[in-house]
């Protein structure tokens, strides 16, 4: 029977080392799994109610099982109580309140027992090396690693990464490239989720961030800091484009990523299946990287509308297609790279656009200030697209204008004045004829103008307006240019918020909706008060 013991005990210990091994996780979580697999048996054995406890010696497999029993007066439940004159006998100087041990003999795992067992020990080990993938792969988002592509299922690539899996999704992997069972692969760790059925490592080739760690790979100035990439964009498998800066003035960024004869840049073009790279000289002025991010086309001119975030460049006729590229893909990377919306239109049509804008303009200025047409093309000459920009501008840089005095200048700012109030007069009376309540009106922010969009929109009451979130109030529309057989377009997206056009900025839009929803405050304050005296008086 000793022997038997012994075998038992060796085989508990085998089983522990082996799996902790093969698992490479604390040997102590599969020697506490099977503590559990025990304990669950022997409820089995001697009943769910007892509180059973079991404890296996890690050096030499000694198995004890005990059950918890409280020491009371008068015993109410015999699976987890027992009497004092019992308990004297289980341990000698017990007291009433106390805890005591009560020994069980070792458990014989029947058949079923032991598969139950078994599944306990099985999924504490899942759970313990789940948690062990994750905590060793959750810091190195970002990290290129190699792994061996076991399978392909829908289109989405599965990676062995020797203690874990991973997967590359289709919209994360180089379009035509083909992912053979064995093959080994390098991929960009992209994030990390822990998820039920264990952590999820989601790789990519397609991200630029890849591309990135692969130049910080193949040239060593850009590892050590001395070389950094400031931007990149890609459209992968075809083209991309990366923005360098040297912190060194002695050493070329675009040379140094190129190598000699190209030997840096094409070993990363051969690992991205030959997607083209442009290596561009990164800088901190905006107008001079937007004309490096276009090359190889020529650019006349670059207008910047920082407020919109875009950027209006003018281009030779006969470089239009070039800056645009295939299918759009120049200016498309260029926009990816400056993070600006980038609309390419030649010399003719910036022309064309600027003569259309001062008619328009100078049209305004004669109709609304009632001056000639030599005057309001003189203003608009200098640079006035606004009334509000006459209105308001320093007399005296007004009166300096050449031809101008200080009475004319005075003439026109009273008119402009007039002008604005004429206005403001009219959206007035067209948003209470919308409807418009004038609460509305004491909103700060809110102009007459802006509210006749909103009761054209259906918002008419401070309800209207606080049951909006900020987003659909503000959020700027966004307009997308393209050219395709010669012709240019522009597509509108409708996402916008309702008073996207006047360019609020986010703070603006939340105290706009904050002042509107104030009244549902006061009344639930007034309300609370009305209960509070009823209250009162009740009593």
């Amino acid at each position: 029977m000793a022997s038997a013991i012994s075998a038992n005990r060796a085989e508990l210990l085998a089983i522990a080392n082996a799996v902790a091994t093969e698992k490479m996780i604390d040997k102590a979580i599969v020697i506490e799994a099977m503590e559990e697999a025990i304990q669950k048996s022997a409820r089995n054995r001697y009943g769910a109610e007892n509180d059973i406890r079991a404890k296996l010696d890690p050096r030499t497999g000694d198995l004890r099982l005990w059950r918890v029993v409280e020491v009371v007066e008068v015993v109410e439940d015999y699976f987890k109580q027992v009497d004092l004159k019992a308990a004297e006998k289980l341990q000698p100087g017990a007291k009433l309140g106390d805890f005591i041990v009560d020994p069980l003999p070792p458990v014989d795992l029947g058949r079923i027992d032991a598969q139950s067992a078994k599944q306990v020990i099985f999924q504490k080990v899942r759970d313990a090396e789940r948690e062990r993938q994750y905590g060793e792969f959750k810091d190195r988002a970002g990290e290129v690693i190699t792994g061996v592509i076991k399978s392909v299922e829908f289109g989405h690539v599965i990676v062995n990464l020797g203690r874990a899996e991973g997967v590359i999704r289709r919209d994360q992997q180089i379009p035509r490239e083909a992912a053979r069972v064995g093959e080994r692969v390098r991929a960009l760790i992209l994030k990390v989720e822990r998820q039920n059925r264990g952590p999820q490592i989601f790789l990519s080739r397609a991200h630029p961030e890849f591309m990135k760690k692969l130049f910080a790979q193949e040239v060593p100035e850009i590892y050590d800091g001395i070389i950094e990439i400031k931007a990149a964009a890609r459209d992968p498998g075809s083209r991309a484009k990366i923005g360098v800066i040297s912190r060194d003035s002695s050493i070329d960024p675009v040379g140094a990523c190129v190598g000699m004869k190209g030997s840096r840049v094409q070993a990363v073009v051969q690992e991205l299946q030959g997607e083209k790279i442009d290596i561009i000289p990164w800088s901190e002025d905006t107008a001079t990287f937007v004309v490096n991010a276009l090359q190889p086309a020529t650019v006349s001119r670059v207008v910047i509308d920082e407020e919109e975030s875009r950027i209006e460049v003018v281009v030779p006729d006969d470089q239009l297609s070039l800056a645009i590229g295939r299918r759009g893909q120049n200016v498309r990377l260029a926009s990816q790279l400056t993070g600006s919306q980038i609309d390419i239109m030649t010399d003719a049509e910036a022309s064309e656009k600027r003569q259309k804008e001062f008619a328009e303009r100078s049209k305004m200025f004669e109709e609304e200030l009632d001056v000639d047409e030599t005057l309001s093309q003189l203003l608009v000459a200098e640079g006035f697209s606004e009334l509000e920009e006459v209105a308001y501008i320093e007399l005296a840089e007004l009166a300096g204008i050449e031809g101008f005095d200080e009475e004319l200048a005075e003439e026109l700012q009273s008119r402009a004045s007039e002008a604005l109030e004429r206005r403001e007069e009219a959206a007035r009376e067209l948003r209470r004829s919308l409807g418009v309540d004038d609460a509305l009106a004491e909103i700060p922010h809110l102009t007459e103008a802006m509210l006749v969009v909103l009761g054209k929109a259906g918002i008419k009451t401070l309800d209207d307006l606080a049951d909006l979130a900020t987003d659909e109030l503000i959020a700027k529309k966004r307009t997308e240019q393209r050219r395709r057989d010669g012709a240019r377009r522009e597509r509108t997206d409708d996402k916008g918020g309702v008073l996207g056009e006047y360019g609020l900025s986010e703070e603006q839009g939340n105290e706009i909706i904050m002042a509107a929803r104030a009244h549902w405050f006061e009344d639930e304050d007034q309300s609370q008060a009305e209960e509070a005296a009823n209250a009162e008086s009740s009593q």
